[in-house]
């Protein structure tokens, strides 16, 4: 058996670079050693501590390319955490006494792995931290580089995380059909719910992007067809403070003004009002292996469609979601040559031995670069006071303060 192989996971929730991602760490090697075996784990760390893998056979290597039309990924990912025992022994990914970090090192020792590719967001990345800090400190030789994906784009330092354009991009070509709903019935409040737990950096951008499109539209007024009816009338953002009142005072305007209002609301916006009231009345919210809160559970769409529908007199309430319609799609033209450059580096790295995860490095201009693991941080705040944010909020008349 080969005493060299690279491995290759990816974890945590989809983002549209997986398979790309895959494809392209598969080529970088192949085109610089051809004879050094890949194995992929089966979803993530999971398949990592249950020893699952897949080999990249001479077949796979050829054809890898087609990954790059597909979304998802093709070897799967979980959410597992290596420093949660507690959750390890409830799914039977470890025994009970058994340090997972352990259990992951010597399973990657078993294998005979010489690099790591893990490609996640901050709590993937935060756990690859963890096991190559445990590999360090125990003696172990093997190197761990991270690719970092996230449709949040919620890293800290990196400027720009793999997928995040994508799902902004697909976000606003949802929200074309959702939007054209609008006039469906007189008084049409749609909430158009966009992932985004602790940073509003998607739903601004697929906001910005889709208003973009409305500007290369024909409008046609005397027939009904009008940008300010198509229009985003409200943005709501985690990092904003949401008078409620007054926004439904301000939203009952436009909605005895043009009869409907479409909001763009960030999943995690009101999560801090939402989850206590919710814990409050007894509702029991499911966490995952990390500790947060799955918002899925806590739906905050339907709850601001609750708070606003009879403030602002909608007769009719639509809540749509596209985080899973952006999150599973394939790379866009920008995330591919991000994706491509960030592979060959990774491999470089790799096979000089150096550890860190791959990323556009804003202490360093935004270069791409190997940054520490003990650098890379989640929840990273998006900048409301942005200029183009701020002019677009001004655009659609919200006051924020």
């Amino acid at each position: 058996m080969p005493s060299d192989r690279v491995a290759l996971l990816t974890a945590g929730g989809f983002a549209p670079c997986l398979s790309s991602a895959i494809a392209a760490l598969v080529e970088s090697y192949t085109a610089v050693e051809p004879d050094r075996e890949i194995i992929a784990y089966r979803h993530g760390y999971e398949g990592l501590l249950r020893g699952d893998y897949l080999i990249v056979g001479a077949a796979e290597r050829q054809n890898v390319d087609v990954l790059y039309g597909f979304g998802g990924s093709p070897i799967g990912n979980s959410r597992v955490s290596l420093t949660n025992a507690t959750d390890l022994v409830r799914r039977s990914l470890v025994a009970e006494g058994e340090n997972p970090l352990h259990v992951a090192a010597q399973r990657l020792v078993e294998d005979q792995v010489a690099i790591l590719h893990t490609i996640g967001g901050d709590d993937t990345n935060t756990t690859a931290a963890d096991l190559a800090s445990y590999l360090a400190e125990n003696g172990y030789r093997l190197t761990v580089v991270g690719l970092p994906k996230t449709i949040d784009n919620d890293v800290v330092p990196i400027a720009q995380t793999l997928g995040a354009s994508t799902a902004a991009d697909e976000g606003a070509l949802f929200a074309r059909h959702v939007v054209a709903e609008h006039n469906f019935l007189p008084g049409m409040l749609i909430v158009h719910e966009i992932m985004g737990r602790n940073c509003g950096w998607l739903t601004a951008e697929t906001a910005r992007r889709y208003r973009a499109w409305l500007d290369t539209r024909t409008w046609l007024p005397g027939l009904g067809l009008r940008r300010d009816t198509w229009d985003v009338h409200a943005v709501y953002v985690p990092e904003q403070h949401l008078d409620l009142l007054a926004e439904a005072e301000r939203l009952r305007g436009v909605m005895e003004r043009l009869g409907c209002v479409t909001i763009f609301l960030a999943e995690g916006a009101g999560q801090h009002e939402i989850i206590p009231e919710l814990e409050a009345a007894g509702v029991a919210l499911p966490r995952d292996a990390f500790g947060h809160v799955l918002l899925e559970a806590v739906n905050p769409g339907a709850w601001f469609a609750d708070q606003f529908a009879e403030r602002i007199g909608a007769s009719r309430v639509i809540v749509q979601k596209s985080g899973f319609f952006a999150r599973s799609s394939p790379s866009n033209a920008e995330d591919l040559a991000l994706i491509k450059r960030s592979c060959a580096l990774a491999v470089d790295c790799g096979r000089e031995g150096r550890s860190g995860v791959v990323g556009l490095d804003e202490r360093a201009g935004s270069s791409l670069t190997l940054i520490p693991f003990d650098a890379i941080k989640g929840s990273k705040a998006f900048d409301v006071q942005q200029p183009w944010f701020a002019a677009m909020l001004r655009a659609i008349g919200q006051v924020t303060d």
